[in-house]
């Protein structure tokens, strides 16, 4: 993970951290980036002093970022990453929302879903929404045939 210090158009400061800096580039060229304070996504890197530790004291202290001006007073700006936490939660919202979607309005084939798809496709079955498992394999077939197929987001809270 990498922190970077962050200024938007209107000379806001504020920290965010990023898988990669590429994620970074990535994020800002598709505006998911934007200031707590403002709202701006035209944002870019402020400077930053490195973190650097030596071979012989991993231990010691780190050496301390170069400070970043505080915005106005009136305004407190969230923790260093509360502006990814809300994005991510956001998504996770949304994932959410789609995934109960469509258990509501689809049938669960479980394990027959690539028979199921196949049954409907070929005009065996009248169509309906289904959903089920299937293998990276199945799947892979299915769309080899023309069936369309998606995977359902899973979720990390899914998992537990």
């Amino acid at each position: 993970m990498i922190r970077y210090a962050l200024r938007c158009e209107r000379d806001h400061t504020f920290e965010s951290w990023f898988q990669s800096s590429s994620a970074y580039e990535s994020q800002v060229k598709r505006k998911l980036v934007e200031c707590p304070t403002c709202g701006s996504t035209k944002v870019e890197k402020a400077i930053m002093a490195p973190r650097i530790v030596s071979k012989k004291g991993r231990d010691a202290a780190p050496v301390p970022a170069a400070p970043v001006p505080a915005p106005a007073p009136e305004v407190i700006p969230p923790g260093p990453t509360s502006l990814l936490m809300a994005q991510e939660r956001e998504l996770r919202a949304k994932l959410k929302e789609l995934r109960d979607h469509i258990v509501k309005n689809a049938d669960d084939v479980g394990e027959r879903f690539p028979t199921e798809a196949r049954k409907m496709h070929y005009g065996e079955t009248e169509h309906r929404p289904i959903y089920g498992e299937a293998s990276i394999e199945e799947a892979r077939e299915l769309i080899e045939e023309g069936i369309e197929v998606a995977p359902i987001p899973v979720l990390p809270d899914d998992r537990n």
